[in-house]
């Protein structure tokens, strides 16, 4: 009876992040300057990861960009939703699985956990936009993509969302863990 309601908990929260998840794009794009900067959809991916587990961080990092594009074309299916698809998921696997065996799971290791799931998606993100650059045979991407795209698209036009995800993420876990509805301690 308790595994039941354990995991019913659980899809009704990965739900709540995937609402999230097409709900704050809308919010941070009224701010036209910074609006898609601010990486709306990796937040609630990548507190799926940390609080729900990795198994439903990497599901709805993967569903999300998709199933928002072909719901509101936004992110543009191919080659944008695809490569995030890619991205958000590895952000939800890793950060999930990273702190899931964090022997500690205080301030330190959730950073680290976080920071290792930004490089790792990143990376996945420039691997799947190179391929799907290569493979484009419909001509439908603009051009190359170089690593000096991939270093602006995944760093440069995206340092306020990382800062944003650094500050926040923390913040959220700590409020949580105040609240004790969720461990972050070094006695979890």
């Amino acid at each position: 009876m308790k595994h039941n309601h354990i995991k019913i908990q659980k899809l009704v929260l990965t739900g709540l992040f995937l609402a999230l998840g097409y709900i704050l794009p809308f919010l941070t794009g009224q701010i036209q300057q910074i609006g898609n900067m601010l990486l709306p959809m990796h937040l609630p991916v990548l507190l799926c990861g940390l609080i729900v587990g990795w198994k439903y961080g990497l599901a709805i990092g993967f569903l999300l960009p998709i199933t928002r594009s072909l719901i509101f074309t936004m992110p543009p299916l191919y080659p944008a939703a695809i490569a995030m698809a890619f991205e958000l998921a590895t952000y939800g696997a890793v950060i999930g699985l990273l702190y899931a065996y964090s022997k500690r799971k205080t301030l330190v290791s959730l950073y680290f956990c976080l920071i290792s799931s930004m490089l790792a998606g990143r990376a996945v993100w420039g691997i799947v936009r190179a391929v799907l650059t290569l493979v484009d045979v419909a001509g439908l991407t603009a051009g190359k993509f170089t690593f000096a795209i991939f270093l602006s698209g995944a760093f440069l036009e995206a340092i306020p969302g990382m800062i944003l995800q650094l500050i926040l993420i923390p913040a959220i876990m700590l409020l949580l863990q105040h609240t004790r509805l969720l461990p972050l301690s070094e006695k979890a």
